[in-house]
């Protein structure tokens, strides 16, 4: 018995080491989390529970696994070191799945799941694909029934809810903004139900896309550890500005359970006034060293957690590359860098008429040099001339807007849809 090419047995998976990128072992694998979709599409697996050496236990989202194979998990970026918590309409493959019986669709059969095979659909976006059953009922001379894998379309799940799981499941392929929409509509009592089911990025995304009151509610419904893993989800100018909008007591009460290195990004970034180019600004830019080459930037600029805007130019400083940086050399637009040879210094490309803004710019002056440089990004620094952060164009839009149009928007009967080349006012 084995599994179809490019899937993998998640009873293999447990007790493989996880390994991050420095090649340290974070800990080891226990389970596996999916997620049930509508519309037929197969179960999405969300991420891996690991085990922490201290039997703590930490969720690990799929898009931060880059290998996977038979002795040990490799994966990305920073590790959240909080407890994880299951949501109530997510599952567990391990604890709910082995050993339950199941049915074949059509309800001809019934088996016992022994395994469940996921399969990488996509780069760093994973489906469980396959179930192992054995027949029940047994063979001959009360012998255990027949061991096959099935298609896990072929297998019917146990029968969830229709109510907020299913709405969650509706969610998981829906645009943040659709999202909010959905939140914006119900009524307190299921928005709570379905707050608590949403994975962390998810309603980190869509809070995004509510007007501040709204946000302000939502947090509001939240037990304070999991508001601040939310408040670390979000961009840290997001974050900053609905801290903003919360008393102080309870603002700095987040501000001390987030990580110490995204809790200092938010408080950089809440000295500044709103209207200004540091109120604007994220502080997370893609930096590199005037010796670093076009292979390493455009290495960094495929990072998938960073948006088109800020992926659209790389910014050149002396060290150190963490903002406040050393001294900000200038800018090269990521066009510059799909021209040129991998090999080529950074240096060498710089735009110089890419002039950076002062943190202090008002909000008029930000959106004239928008739209005088054709820009979707642009730096920001200090007195110093040091980068401390970059503006994009969404966040510039944003505040020029006028204050109620998410309201509007999430008011709106219908979504926004282009069927014959014009946008409808």
């Amino acid at each position: 018995m084995s599994a179809s090419t490019g899937s993998v047995f998640v009873s293999r998976l447990r007790g493989l080491p996880v390994i991050d990128a420095e090649g340290d072992e974070v800990g080891r694998v226990r389970d596996v989390v999916a997620q049930r979709r509508t519309g037929g599409r197969l179960p999405r697996a969300k991420g891996l529970v690991v085990a922490l050496f201290a039997r703590h236990r930490i969720f690990v989202p799929m898009s931060r696994v880059r290998h996977v194979d038979g002795a040990q998990i490799t994966i990305s970026g920073a590790v959240n070191t909080r407890r994880f918590t299951r949501r109530e309409t997510e599952l567990l493959v391990m604890d709910d799945m082995f050993d339950q019986v199941v049915e074949r669709a059509d309800g001809s059969e019934s088996f016992t799941v022994f395994d469940v095979a996921m399969r990488e659909v996509r780069a760093w976006e994973w489906e469980l694909a396959e179930v192992a059953v054995r027949k029940r009922g047994g063979g001959r001379f009360g012998r255990p029934g027949q061991m096959i894998v099935l298609p896990f379309g072929e297998v019917g799940l146990p029968e969830e809810n229709q109510g907020t799981d299913h709405l969650i499941a509706q969610m998981e392929d829906m645009h943040a903004a659709d999202v909010a929409k959905e939140l914006h509509d119900l009524n307190p009592r299921r928005r709570a139900e379905v707050i608590e089911a949403l994975d962390d990025q998810k309603l980190a995304d869509a809070m995004v896309e509510l007007p501040d009151e709204d946000q302000v509610e939502v947090l509001a419904v939240l037990d304070v550890e999991r508001a601040a893993d939310i408040l670390e989800e979000m961009d840290p100018d997001d974050a900053a500005d609905l801290i903003n909008e919360l008393p102080d007591e309870r603002a700095e009460e987040l501000l001390g359970l987030m990580e110490p290195e995204e809790a200092e990004d938010v408080r950089r970034l809440m000295i500044y006034e709103d209207f200004t180019a540091g109120g604007l600004m994220t502080p997370e830019p893609v930096v590199l060293p005037p010796d670093g080459t076009v292979a390493e930037a455009l290495a960094l600029v495929r990072n998938e957690d960073l948006t088109p805007a800020l992926a659209a130019m790389v910014f050149v400083c002396r060290s150190p590359l963490d903002t406040p940086t050393g001294r900000f050399l200038g800018g090269i637009h990521i066009q510059r860098l799909l021209r040129e040879p991998p090999s080529t210094l950074v240096s060498s490309l710089i735009d110089s008429d890419v002039q950076p803004l002062p943190d202090s710019a008002s909000l008029h002056r930000v959106a004239r040099y928008f739209a005088s440089y054709n820009l979707v990004t642009a730096p920001v620094v200090d007195r110093n001339r040091r980068l401390i952060g970059a503006i994009t164009v969404d966040d510039v839009l944003d505040h020029m807007l006028p204050q109620d149009w998410r309201d509007e928007q999430l008011d709106e009967k219908e979504p926004l849809e282009v069927s014959d080349g014009t946008i409808p006012a």
